[in-house]
């Protein structure tokens, strides 16, 4: 057994979202000993409880909301899209009030104390065009072009998300042809005629 308590492997750890197995394993303590220490250091509002068995140190200035993400979806590869992106990347300027992230698991909605998260899955051969945001490993977040074709993966399918979108503001950056690319990775031909309408409706506008 380890000499550190949870707040002390906390500190050690160096990173404001951790999990209770994290810390477990650090401590050599059991898992409902350490359930009951965090409990008790949200209680004095030094960290916060962020869904079961993921914790947040809020106070920390590395944390962000779109941090949280990877420790949504463990087991499954998860990375910032659609309208989310598109305002990171300056595409839109609309803020929007749910943040968006594409994934291998089922399509859920998970709702927190710091945001909602509406995680959508995406079919294995489209789970392609993101990097880790700013070259740091804290979250992965989809490119310009495949965050746009993304959004208009959802537009064609059932419940038709993000049919009418914000107002689009490109940057001379930006490659339609890239777009093009990315939807050449769909295999419905109906959603891949229907992405191509809409990147040629909307380069005709740039």
């Amino acid at each position: 057994m380890s000499d550190l308590s949870a707040h002390e492997a906390i500190m050690t750890l160096g990173r404001p979202i951790f999990t209770s197995k994290e810390i477990a394993a650090m401590t050599g303590r059991s898992p409902a000993s350490i359930s009951t220490s965090l409990k008790k250091l949200q209680e004095k509002e030094i960290i916060a409880r962020v869904i079961r068995g993921v914790w947040a140190n809020a106070n920390d200035p590395r944390f962000n909301l779109l941090s949280i993400v990877p420790f949504l979806t463990q087991g499954h590869q998860t990375y910032i899209s659609f309208i989310t992106a598109l305002h990171i990347h300056g595409i839109i300027s609309q803020i929007p009030q749910v943040i968006y992230a594409a994934s291998t698991m089922h399509t859920k909605v998970i709702k927190t104390p710091f945001a909602t998260y509406s995680v959508h899955q995406i079919s294995p051969p489209f789970f392609a065009g993101f990097n880790w945001h700013k070259g740091k490993e804290n979250f992965l977040i989809a490119t310009p072009e495949k965050a746009l074709v993304d959004s208009l993966y959802l537009s064609s399918r059932r419940g038709r998300k993000f049919r009418y979108f914000p107002e689009l503001s490109f940057s001379a950056n930006f490659s339609f042809r890239k777009a093009r690319e990315w939807t050449g990775l769909i295999k419905e031909e109906r959603i891949k005629k229907y992405i191509y309408r809409k990147l040629e409706e909307m380069e005709r506008q740039v």
